[in-house]
């Protein structure tokens, strides 16, 4: 059976090295993106010049109807997803929760709960037994932010991933006899760009003294944790969320 991977987010950033770490390793991927076609297109160029498949598709998912086409472009282009990564999310300008209106909240939790809600119930649909799939695979991309709050920062994208977390364990539990395994990968302190998003781009270098491993982490580290997880070694492992981060 063709191994199909939907990498939500995929432009850049983890997403990115999942997507192409994922070709390198057999599956056909879809490199999904928001607002980036350039760098997305330069990762389905990546991926086909090492010998690999994979697309891109523009979709929104944090909105219902954009996230139902993503994974019709796919059924269509590719074939049946396999494995789906959630990785897409957003964080705004560091500001106290005092500082912060209901719509910033709003828009946080839009992208980075019920997006995630939308496109796991997509690929359910599709994977599970229970509907006629043939099983599959979720993983869950949060943040070590949802163990440590990012007090004077941004308690609600925190927040945020501290709700995909839950949402991991009880999905995992929900489809677990329709062979489907969910699972999650906690990032902590990564160069990547999601950190000037916060307005502060050199945020890892600051904090890196921090973490016991004294330095920040490299996308590849995460990519790695998230594709085992994907693959038969990791066969009984559901609801299980492994914390990339150093340490902290």
């Amino acid at each position: 059976m063709k191994e199909v991977m939907i990498v939500t987010g995929a432009s850049r950033g983890i997403g990115a090295a999942i997507a192409k770490m994922a070709a390198a390793r057999g599956y056909a991927v879809c490199v999904n993106y928001k607002s980036r076609r350039d760098a997305a297109e330069q990762v389905v160029t990546q991926i086909r010049a090492a010998g690999g498949e994979a697309i891109a598709v523009r979709a929104d998912v944090s909105q219902e109807g954009e996230t139902v086409r993503l994974f019709e472009t796919v059924d269509q282009e590719l074939g049946t997803v396999t494995a789906l990564v959630i990785n897409a999310g957003i964080l705004e300008t560091q500001m106290r929760v005092d500082e912060m209106d209901a719509a910033r909240v709003a828009r946080i939790m839009q992208a980075n709960v019920v997006g995630p809600f939308i496109c796991a119930r997509e690929a359910v649909r599709r994977m599970s037994t229970r509907s006629g799939g043939h099983g599959g695979v979720i993983v869950n991309i949060s943040s070590a932010a949802a163990r440590l709050g990012s007090p004077g920062e941004y308690v609600d994208y925190a927040a945020s991933k501290g709700a995909m977390d839950t949402m991991t364990i009880g999905l995992a539990k929900e489809v677990a006899a329709e062979g489907i395994r969910v699972n999650g990968v906690r990032p902590g302190v990564i160069y990547t760009e999601i950190h000037a998003s916060g307005g502060e781009p050199a945020r890892v270098d600051r904090v890196a003294a921090k973490v016991p491993m004294g330095r920040g982490g490299q996308v590849d580290e995460v990519a790695a944790a998230v594709l085992w997880l994907c693959a038969d070694e990791a066969s009984y492992a559901t609801g299980a969320i492994i914390d990339v981060a150093g340490g902290i």
